[in-house]
């Protein structure tokens, strides 16, 4: 039997750009929503979004890792959200100098340059208490498994195989 496997770094950067481009554009429908009310909640975000999202929550993952033991839920996410608005500045920053930033928070009161506010550090915060107990635990819980030989699966028919299952369900013959 096949012992379950990890998944590599590229596989979790690949949820995690996943699922902050989902978060991104579901978080501007709501902010649209509550600031417009707009009711056709038209969530925008850009592809960049992608490649900064799983990177950061990639590096988040690894200060989850090295921090977890040493410091308390509060103190890491105070730690994820400072970190969260060094990427973010950075990001902008680089991706202004090609006219290639998505975001422009200038008419914000609290705003440095444009590309970060004050006014999103507890919605930040609160991501970050999320992201770390729900979608990093989670990833690093998840496995590849291999699937068994056809011999072992012909020994033990009722055990899991991919030829046993038809649309998810497990055939009974």
């Amino acid at each position: 039997m096949a012992v379950a496997e990890p998944l590599s770094a590229l596989s979790r950067w690949y949820l995690y750009a996943i699922h902050g481009y989902f978060c991104e554009v579901m978080f501007t429908a709501a902010w649209d929503f509550v600031v417009h009310f707009n009711w056709k909640f038209p969530g925008v975000t850009s592809v960049w979004a992608l490649f900064i999202y799983g990177t950061s929550m990639l590096i988040v993952e690894r200060m989850y890792l090295y921090l977890k033991d040493k410091c308390c839920t509060a103190a890491r996410c105070l730690i994820y959200t400072i970190w969260t608005y060094i990427w973010e500045f950075c990001t902008g920053y680089i991706l202004r100098q090609f006219d290639a930033c998505p975001w422009d928070y200038s008419q914000f009161e609290f705003d440095f340059m444009g590309l970060i506010t004050l006014e999103y550090a507890i919605p930040w915060l609160c991501g970050s208490f999320l992201m770390e107990k729900l979608v990093i635990r989670n990833t690093l819980r998840l496995r590849f498994d291999r699937p068994r030989d056809a011999a072992a699966a012909a020994a033990a028919p009722t055990a899991w195989c991919p030829s046993a299952l038809t649309n998810g369900h497990i055939k009974n013959n």
